[in-house]
């Protein structure tokens, strides 16, 4: 009977994060700098947006969730106003106490696969003041990366930035040791409305992560494939394919480990 109640409680979890619809009662909106590739010193900004409830939260960059809004009131005209929401994190994720459930795109196919909400925090008793807001030092070892994070017992939510939660408080600030991401909390507000664009991605295919990242470290090839359709200059090809594959040798993922 114990095993069935929690085959039921996965279904209904695992269904929820497979619809469109969320209901908001709060947002906490991110801003992240980050450094895509190793060879360069040029860092690049973006936005996120951290929608909650009082059971489970979904994560997703803000030209994304713009987007796909526009996507699902049917408001998107046409490739050229597609392009202006285009961004380097095509991650949705949900989290919930004890699982992960992640949706992403990879050359024009979107991906679903969960993984364990696990995170071991070492909290620390050293503070400072993130958006008017006394927080709490923490630190972690997670994805290949050393993390610190800054939280905030007076926001009580135990969400944060990309798959990062579970302290006593909303994380106002998260970055790692090499300082390569750095989510800093820049607005915190009471939002309640039903978001109809959580997650769009309907006809996903559903996976491991470990084929994920398969999937993405042969993505060059795979995007080559594509280009290949419609160029016909060997030259141009090539060069792409060289530009290609120069940048996977430097990129810079925000997970250096699967775990």
């Amino acid at each position: 009977m114990k095993k069935f109640i929690i085959f039921i409680n996965l279904l209904i979890v695992t269904t929820i994060f497979s619809q469109k619809k969320f209901d908001v009662l709060y947002e906490a909106d991110y801003k992240l700098n980050y450094k895509l590739y190793n060879n360069s010193n040029f860092k690049k900004e973006t936005t996120f947006a951290l929608l909650m409830n009082k059971s489970s939260s979904y994560f997703k960059n803000m030209n994304k969730y713009i987007g796909d809004s526009l996507e699902a009131e049917k408001k998107m005209k046409d490739v050229k106003q597609a392009m202006q929401y285009v961004t380097d994190f095509n991650e949705t994720i949900g989290t919930t106490d004890a699982r992960l459930f992640v949706t992403t795109e990879i050359n024009y196919v979107s991906y679903d696969y969960e993984e364990a909400n696990s995170i071991s925090w070492k909290i620390k008793n050293e503070f400072k003041t993130v958006l008017g807001y006394k927080s709490q030092k923490a630190e972690t070892i997670k994805y290949g990366r050393t993390w610190i994070a800054w939280f905030a017992t007076d926001i009580p939510f135990q969400y944060g930035p990309y798959k990062f939660n579970g302290l006593p408080g909303l994380i106002t600030e998260l970055y790692d040791t090499k300082d390569d991401y750095h989510y800093t909390l820049y607005t915190f507000r009471k939002r309640k409305y039903t978001c109809k664009s959580a997650n769009i991605a309907v006809n996903s295919k559903k996976t491991t992560k470990e084929k994920v990242i398969d999937v993405f470290k042969n993505r060059v090839a795979n995007r080559m494939r594509i280009h290949e359709q419609y160029l016909e200059d060997k030259n141009d090809i090539e060069m792409i394919r060289r530009n290609s594959e120069e940048a996977e040798k430097s990129f810079n993922p925000i997970e250096l480990s699967i775990n």
